[in-house]
């Protein structure tokens, strides 16, 4: 079992950045794929980006070369660093993990979730 805890949402302006952190429990956190997922009021959730326990890397088309996953086993811990907002990246954010060790973009693989954090973006 593994429990997820976002933090680091809130109100920024376009342009803005932001850092959001997901802290894991668990002993196998660095066995585990870990991805953020988004959802905005009326849509469905949407991947945003994954890292694998190999390190490998995947974005979403709408954040790439904005946005940068990363993780620290030592501390359990997945960062999703979010530069150059846009108001359009204004949603919950969800960090997911799954025991999948291929790199997934669908929500359907990862079998654990945290609560999400508002990320607000102003124009």
């Amino acid at each position: 079992q593994v429990q997820l805890v976002e933090s680091g949402g809130g109100l920024v302006q376009a342009g803005g950045s932001l850092r959001l952190s997901c802290a894991a429990s668990g002993r196998t956190f660095s066995s585990y794929t870990m991805g953020w997922f988004r959802q905005a009021p009326g849509k469905a959730r949407e991947f945003v980006a994954a890292m694998t326990s190999g390190g490998r890397t995947g974005y979403a088309d709408s954040v790439k070369g904005r946005f940068t996953i990363s993780r620290d086993n030592a501390k359990n811990t997945v960062y999703l660093q979010m530069n150059s907002l846009k108001p359009e990246d204004t949603a919950v954010y969800y960090c997911a993990a799954t025991q999948v060790s291929a790199y997934s973009d669908s929500t359907r693989l990862y079998d654990y979730w945290g609560q999400g954090t508002q990320v607000t973006v102003s124009s």
